[in-house]
């Protein structure tokens, strides 16, 4: 997949921040699988809801779960659901998603750089 170059000033604009997930249902308005979840970014950011195409994960897998998101992104109505953020992942070759994380437990709200 080919993408164009993008100036530093344009990365320094994403806001990719740690969080814990501490909800997920499933989405039964979506068109393809999907969960609702609650994510936990600490006492500044709070609590932010995301649609989420991440179902190679169990609802008990993700519960606790932390994770890297972007939560800069305009709201985004998925499903019937007013997405705030965009958790991240990879995507494997049989198209699962693969949750960034970090490696040691840490606090919700950490700047990713």
């Amino acid at each position: 997949m080919s993408r164009d170059k993008i100036e530093y000033s344009d990365f320094e604009k994403i806001k990719m921040v740690t969080g814990t997930i501490t909800e997920a249902k499933i989405n039964p308005k979506a068109r393809k699988p999907a969960y609702i979840l609650k994510v936990d970014f600490g006492h500044e950011i709070g609590i932010k809801t995301s649609s989420a195409q991440i179902t190679n994960y169990s609802i008990e897998e993700l519960i606790n779960k932390q994770i890297v998101a972007v939560i800069n992104f305009e709201k985004k109505n998925i499903a019937g659901i007013e997405s705030e953020v965009l958790i991240l992942g990879a995507v494997d070759n049989d198209n699962n998603i693969l949750l960034l994380s970090a490696d040691k437990n840490i606090t919700n709200g950490l700047t990713v750089a």
